[in-house]
């Protein structure tokens, strides 16, 4: 009994000296996402956007990232940019600026996780920004947690001001994370109507800025080592969204560059607005919070 007792104590002497656990090495030191607003999967049957088809040959993608409900703007971002449903961060409407419904934690800004705050936390160092049009984008992505963040206002006078503040951004800083979210496809969905000459003219626009903001990131000398994500809150139907139709619900999500299956093509495993969070925070290799119920979209990874 004795020699069993001895035995114990160094077995158990021994675990207690094993270092904890090492974080996730990061797949990348750089991410850049470009997301649209109003960008249905749908249209990607008959858009010409070649510097967008660009990004899906050379990595993966899917054409049925599916959004929260209900389908629209500020509860769709909030999902893409802190891995939670409309049920756990509390956004309900297309305008919220706060909470309806009481967030289910929040962080120490009194705010419910995002992908900016694990990053202050546990990437203190890390350069991070977001760079919009619609305004309502910084009251869900916790600005108190991002180094840099700026709207691009009169945008309809200057349509490319926010590729021109995202090239000079990137070029300056070589941000570890930075959000590009361009609102004016859901301008012209809402004017003209999706699924139409006007909307894929406008998206025929926004694909020449992904070209500027892809090649920012090859002036900058991080082009090697960066992650490209391209995603959208919603789609759309005729002048509107926010129903349950799959023209509004379905969005594509894109990513490409280092460290992704190159030529992978498209995956069929489901994806959640809220799992974009999730493969963000993957690539950096953050521990996710335990209110997160996003999944990161691990097998587009080499």
């Amino acid at each position: 009994m004795k020699k069993i007792a001895i035995s114990i104590i160094c077995c158990l002497l021994a675990l207690g000296n094993i270092a904890p656990a090492q974080a996730a090495k990061p797949k990348a030191k750089h991410v850049v996402m470009i997301a649209l607003d109003g960008w249905g999967a749908y249209s990607m049957k008959k858009a010409e956007v070649p510097n967008i088809r660009a990004l899906m040959a050379d990595g993966c993608y899917t054409l049925k990232k599916r959004s929260v409900l209900p389908s629209s703007s500020a509860i769709n971002w909030a999902s893409m940019f802190n891995g939670a449903g409309t049920e756990i961060h509390g956004y309900t409407t297309w305008g919220s600026h706060t909470p309806e419904i009481p967030s289910a934690v929040t962080n120490e800004h009194g705010i419910f996780p995002t992908i900016y705050s694990l990053m202050q936390e546990q990437m203190p160092e890390a350069e991070t920004g977001c760079l919009y049009e619609w305004e309502g984008i910084k009251y869900l992505v916790d600005t108190l947690a991002i180094k840099h963040y700026a709207q691009a206002k009169d945008y309809d006078k200057q349509p490319d001001k926010l590729c021109t503040m995202a090239e000079e951004y990137i070029k300056a800083e070589k941000p570890a994370f930075v959000a590009v979210c361009f609102d004016q496809l859901d301008h012209v969905g809402h004017a003209d109507g999706h699924d139409t000459p006007a909307y894929y003219q406008q998206l025929e626009t926004l694909d020449s800025y992904v070209k500027r903001i892809v090649d920012a990131v090859k002036a900058a000398g991080i082009y090697d080592d960066t992650i490209i994500l391209m995603s959208a809150d919603h789609g759309g139907i005729e002048k509107g969204h926010g129903g349950k139709t799959l023209q509004e619900m379905e969005t594509p999500f894109i990513i490409a560059g280092k460290g992704i299956r190159k030529n992978g093509g498209q995956f069929e495993e489901l994806m959640m607005q809220y799992d974009v969070a999730a493969t963000i925070a993957y690539i950096f290799g953050l521990e996710q919070p335990q209110a997160w119920i996003g999944r990161p979209m691990v097998q587009v990874f080499k």
